[in-house]
């Protein structure tokens, strides 16, 4: 009998389909493809085990690659100890110097600032052919020396420096040499946008960016760790206001050099600094006359401008008034040297005409009344004994007598015998006329509503006594050419004999300076100018004393300045203005108060 296909499917051991629960169901695959199917997951699974295996080979290829690297990395920084020199290890020891912060001036105008620049560094071992780079470097970089480059180049070292700081141009060109074995590194260079303006007080950085002189050696610390800029006090529209005018009195009376300033006598702040002559802080010179700085860091006897004390001294020790007189009518001798006035009146003087005329003999006179002790305690408190507290590290030591004997008060009754750095002596001017209080000097901003430091010197009515007298110079005395119509300006004269090299003084080496604040009535600036061993000319009759040298520069710069500081003139002429300037003596023996 034949058999049904459900009996043979049973038969050869296969499950009979179940057609009527999946309809859909497929056929059933074939005897060939049921045992093609098995084959081909075995040849997959063996694919991707090669392949996994493979990956694992990669990887431990890799690993045992870096830890090579990595142990020779340890072995050429920590375990190595000496040997030359490696690339790696120079490069770590030169690494990317931490940015350098700003510093400004007090409206913000840049003043120093860091540049991101290529410096160029070679592995000699690496630079085929010395010779022939050196002369290609030489080519692009004209201020290369050929001799040093070459023995650079062919040196053992594995880090040579070959320049640092290369500009864009410089950096481009040297790249399109190709030159093998040669390398760049990202430095800073310290770049001053005003260069020469401003360069005694900011000072320079070196070859790695330390402060070597200026507000960038005594903010070093500062400037390396915060990205706050360092704001001065300075004003740049005034520093070059005083520079340019100091410049034109320096040249047109061949002096040495010069000195200028100008200070807020109610803040102590410094807004204009010169000293000249001068330098590029960015390749700064050796030449030690260029880089001294007058104002801070040489120290003079300033002459007669220390009339100013003078007159406070004896004014405020209240054993002077202003109405009482002294012969002044001949020399006065001590020991083999005479102290006389150079345009004497040969009579007694008040003490306004003893400040009005200059005189020598009649200060020497109120200082002997009042006293050597008295003297010297004055001195001290204006800050004239001991160095400036101003913001850089060039400050100069006054030189002061020791012992200080009656001879010496009587020599720095008229400003000498004490030699004084033209800082101390623009703050001491200043606490004179101020009313009476010295504000330590400083060459960085004051913050709005900040308390101001300051101790009192002398009392006010002192103070307003030594404006009217220094208004009364320029009024009718030896400063009348400092004169600024509108700007009512006060100040004294100072000619001073340097030192010679010989002992005493030298007839026709002179220092000539003038100090003049404005407005005189109520006092807010200060100028300071000094210059340096001027030579007579034909304008001024072959004179070179102050009253021909400084107090027209004075002048010149208070009328360009005073617009930029808003200071309005005024009328001179104004009864209440005369009444606060001019000085009216009481008859001797009144009880009122002479001024």
């Amino acid at each position: 009998m034949r058999a049904s296909p459900h009996e043979r499917m049973t038969h050869q051991g296969q499950t009979p389909r179940q057609d009527h629960a999946y309809p859909d169901h497929p056929a059933a695959p074939s005897p060939e493809a049921r045992f093609a199917e098995p084959r081909a997951k075995g040849r997959a699974a063996h694919a991707l085990e090669q392949a996994r295996g493979r990956l694992m080979v990669t990887v431990a290829v890799f690993a045992l690659a870096f830890a090579a690297v990595g142990v020779k990395l340890v072995d050429a920084t920590v375990m190595s100890q000496g040997g030359d020199t490696g690339l790696a290890q120079a490069a770590s020891a030169h690494a990317i110097p931490a940015s350098r912060a700003d510093i400004i001036d007090r409206n913000g105008v840049l003043l120093a600032s860091s540049l991101a620049t290529a410096s160029l560094h070679a592995d000699p071992k690496l630079v085929i052919n010395p010779v022939e780079a050196t002369q290609k470097l030489v080519s692009v970089l004209t201020d290369l020396d050929y001799q040093d480059t070459l023995s650079k180049l062919r040196s053992d070292k594995r880090f040579v420096w070959l320049r640092r700081n290369l500009s864009p141009r410089e950096h481009y060109e040297v790249n399109r040499l190709g030159i093998p074995g040669l390398y760049f590194q990202r430095e800073e260079r310290r770049v001053y946008p005003n260069a020469n303006l401003t360069a005694h007080v900011v000072g320079f950085t070196g070859i790695d960016n330390n402060g070597l002189m200026g507000i960038e050696q005594s903010f070093d610390s500062r400037l390396r760790s915060s990205s706050e800029p360092v704001q001065l006090s300075l004003d740049v529209r005034l520093q070059h206001l005083v520079k340019r005018e100091l410049q034109a009195s320096v040249d047109e009376f061949q002096g040495l050099g010069g000195a200028g300033m100008i200070m807020d006598v109610k803040t102590g702040e410094i807004l204009a600094m010169v000293s000249l002559p001068d330098f590029d802080p960015h390749a700064p010179t050796n030449d030690e006359n260029a880089r001294f700085n007058r104002n801070t860091l040489g120290v003079y006897e300033m002459g007669s401008t220390f009339k100013i004390f003078n007159s406070a001294l004896a004014l405020d020790s209240g054993k002077i008034r202003m109405g009482d007189s002294f012969d002044a009518t001949k020399s006065i001798r001590v020991g083999r040297f005479s102290i006389s006035d150079s345009h004497g009146k040969n009579r007694w003087l008040t003490v306004p005409e003893i400040f009005k005329y200059s005189s020598n003999i009649g200060s020497v006179r109120m200082a002997l009344e009042v006293g050597t002790p008295a003297q010297r305690a004055l001195m001290e408190r204006f800050g004239l004994l001991k160095r400036s507290p101003v913001e850089l590290p060039e400050v100069g030591t006054p030189m002061v007598p020791h012992p200080w004997r009656d001879v010496s008060t009587m020599t720095i009754a008229f400003g000498h015998g004490l030699s004084v750095s033209p800082v101390q002596m623009t703050s001491a001017v200043s606490a004179a006329i101020n009313g009476g209080v010295l504000h330590p000097a400083t060459l960085l901003k004051r913050a709005p509503g900040t308390e101001i430091p300051g101790q009192r010197v002398i009392s006010p009515q002192t103070s307003d006594q030594i404006r009217r007298l220094m208004r009364l110079v320029v009024t009718e005395g030896t400063g009348s050419s400092a004169a600024a119509p509108g700007y009512l300006v006060g100040g004294k004269t100072g000619t001073a004999e340097k030192v010679s090299g010989r002992g005493g003084y030298a007839k026709k080496a002179l220092l000539s300076s003038f100090v003049a604040a404005f407005p005189i009535n109520d006092p807010r600036y200060l100028v300071m100018v000094m210059i340096d061993e001027p030579k007579g000319n034909k304008r001024t009759f072959g004179y070179a004393t102050a009253g021909w040298v400084a107090a027209p520069l004075a002048g010149r710069v208070i009328k360009q300045v005073g617009p930029l500081l808003g200071i309005n003139p005024i009328d001179e002429n104004r009864p209440d203005i005369r009444n606060a300037t001019e000085i009216h003596l009481a008859p001797r023996g009144s009880t009122l108060a002479s001024y």
